[in-house]
């Protein structure tokens, strides 16, 4: 994939210098645009107040667990096997739901995260466009780690994405 893209980079620069076109190439690093970004900010923050309601119910189930399992621990000698066995099956049932709950909630964030990050990478590709289209750019490549290797700070676009995006927020989208 990556091969393809740089084989279109290098047949659009040669067309357009056999053609005598100008060419105008612009960059964007889009993880800078995501986090520093309001529309990334809140997205964050939005994120971080999920993760801690659900980290404040994983520690306090974590701990009922725990004071469950001292107090089997502490009866165990003064219980029959029955009543030992019937407790130690109810902790283990207690504990494969405590670890579905907290794999659920792990899925939870991380499909937030997605869905924030999709939403986001919508709205910048739009203005992304829109200052190709209006500026009349040949280009506008993403800058990805391996991909470009060097590219002059002139024709970096990030922060007027950024910019752009936040005047947007501002004016309600």
């Amino acid at each position: 994939m990556k091969r393809v893209g740089i084989l279109l980079i290098i047949g659009l620069l040669f067309s357009s210098l056999a053609y005598g076109a100008d060419l105008k190439i612009g960059y964007v690093n889009l993880q800078k645009a995501l986090n520093e970004s309001e529309g990334g900010r809140k997205a964050k923050a939005d994120l971080d107040e999920i993760i801690k309601a659900k980290q404040v119910v994983i520690d306090k189930k974590g701990k009922e667990l725990e004071k469950l399992k001292a107090d089997l621990d502490k009866q165990s000698a003064l219980l029959s096997e029955d009543a030992k066995k019937a407790k130690q099956e109810d902790l283990d049932r207690k504990m494969r739901d405590f670890q579905r709950f907290v794999q659920d909630a792990q899925a939870e964030v991380k499909k937030r995260e997605s869905e924030f990050t999709n939403e986001l990478l919508k709205d910048l590709r739009k203005i992304i466009a829109a200052i190709g289209k209006e500026e009349h750019y040949t280009l506008i490549l993403e800058r990805v780690e391996g991909f470009v290797l060097y590219a002059d700070k002139s024709i970096d676009l990030t922060e007027k994405v950024i910019n752009k995006y936040n005047e947007k927020m501002k004016d309600g989208k």
